[in-house]
């Protein structure tokens, strides 16, 4: 289909929205910024948007391809792909598998301790707040989800986590932690919404544990660019 780029919608810290001329569907503009600790660092990197573009539409491509619902369709361009329009889910969904980030500092616990088995953990999408973390009993009482909606989060959060943590084993990247965004297309067809990318998921490279995503940013540890584009030439090889 020739996909045709309408009116900007909404513009976030990483992407620009477009409508097209199929109200179903989307266009997700991948930006070149960089930005931490809900905007308060910012810094541009040439050609992260292109990568990060082509790293979600590998990664989305792989988990529709193993039946998990995403919203992405196919890419259109070096920033840009087409996505289905989702009703969303006011929540961040959290999985981890290895202490680290803010987990690490809530338990005191060593960075890059494995856990026992992977936890999953809801954030309530509120920049002015942080994002702050709930327990499903305040997402209920909060009335942000109901108890059949959580449930199906769970199971989706935990899907993906067992498709993509072997996904990302083969190509030699461990599968620490990552957030995920719900939404329902059509109605009832609850979907992976947002993107799987760097900017999203802890990376770590299995050989000497060396950060692949964002925290190289946040952390102002340096290599920044290196580390997408290894993570982009090992989930495109």
């Amino acid at each position: 289909m020739n996909w045709e780029k309408g009116e900007l919608l909404y513009e976030g810290k990483a992407k620009k929205i477009y409508a097209t001329q199929d109200p179903d569907y989307l266009i997700a503009e991948f930006k070149d910024a960089l930005t931490a600790f809900d905007g308060g660092m910012k810094a541009e990197l040439s050609s992260k948007g292109e990568w990060n573009n082509r790293i979600s539409s590998a990664i989305m491509g792989y988990l529709n391809e193993q039946g998990v619902n995403t919203h992405f369709v196919e890419a259109i361009s070096s920033h840009e792909q087409v996505v289905k329009k989702l009703k969303m889910v006011p929540l961040e969904a959290v999985v981890r598998n290895v202490i680290a980030g803010s987990l690490h500092k809530r338990t005191g616990l060593t960075e890059g301790t494995p856990l026992s088995r992977p936890i999953l953990e809801y954030h309530w999408k509120k920049d002015e707040l942080n994002d702050p973390l709930l327990t499903e009993d305040l997402i209920l009482a909060l009335m942000l989800a109901s108890e059949e909606q959580l449930a199906a989060f769970r199971e989706l959060a935990m899907r993906v986590n067992q498709v993509l943590g072997p996904y990302m084993d083969e190509r030699g990247i461990l599968l620490v932690d990552f957030k995920l965004e719900f939404g329902y297309f059509r109605g009832d067809e609850l979907n992976v919404g947002d993107e799987v990318t760097p900017d999203t998921c802890r990376f770590w490279n299995k050989e000497d544990m060396a950060k692949l995503d964002k925290d190289r940013f946040r952390r102002k540890l340096g290599n920044v660019a290196e580390a997408y584009q290894e993570v982009l030439a090992r989930v495109t090889k």
